[in-house]
């Protein structure tokens, strides 16, 4: 059996039918967009740790598919900080299911910038920007946000600590975590 290829049309199928289990439809045009970005992080990846998933079924799931979970929780129209963004996960893919959502994303790496700055660039996004910094630093960089997300970001402590200086007063925070550590809970 022939191993599926990242950015194939059979892993693109992956990408819609994991996105109907959120209710969410996208169409060959995200789906597209999707593949940009994956290629993109996969020739980046090679020179500046952005992942250690590289398994195409496993980058479709794990990264582009899973970032899309809270998209239907999102306002229309609201503003999303993406904390600790690295290889632009969740944000870019939030982005393109939702264009209307404008989107800064924020890592420390120089290097994880530069690769973010170039997808939304190669990818033709409007409404996204990327800048470094330490989470710590937010509070005097940015404005406030109505949603700060974060996925595989450090402590859920930390994310904490780091998303309440920039949320809007009645803003949403959003922590994408695979198993909660028991400091965590």
């Amino acid at each position: 059996m022939k191993k599926m290829e990242t950015g194939s049309r059979e892993w693109e199928d992956l990408i819609i039918s994991g996105a109907k289990l959120f209710d969410i439809k996208i169409g060959s045009e995200e789906a597209g967009l999707f593949s940009i970005h994956v290629r993109e992080l996969l020739k980046w990846n090679l020179k500046t740790n952005l992942t250690a998933i590289t398994d195409p079924f496993e980058v479709a799931v794990k990264h582009f598919i899973d970032s899309l979970a809270p998209a239907r929780t999102i306002p229309p129209g609201s503003s999303m900080l993406d904390i600790g963004s690295g290889g632009g996960f969740p944000g870019i893919p939030l982005k393109v299911v939702l264009p209307s959502l404008s989107v800064t994303l924020v890592d420390s790496s120089r290097k994880k910038i530069s690769f973010l700055k170039h997808v939304i660039r190669t990818m033709g996004l409007d409404g996204i920007d990327a800048f470094q910094a330490r989470a710590e630093e937010l509070p005097e960089k940015t404005e406030r946000f109505d949603i700060v997300i974060c996925r595989a970001f450090s402590s859920l402590d930390k994310f904490i600590e780091s998303a309440l200086p920039v949320l809007s007063e009645n803003g949403i925070m959003s922590a994408l975590k695979g198993r909660l550590s028991n400091n965590d809970i």
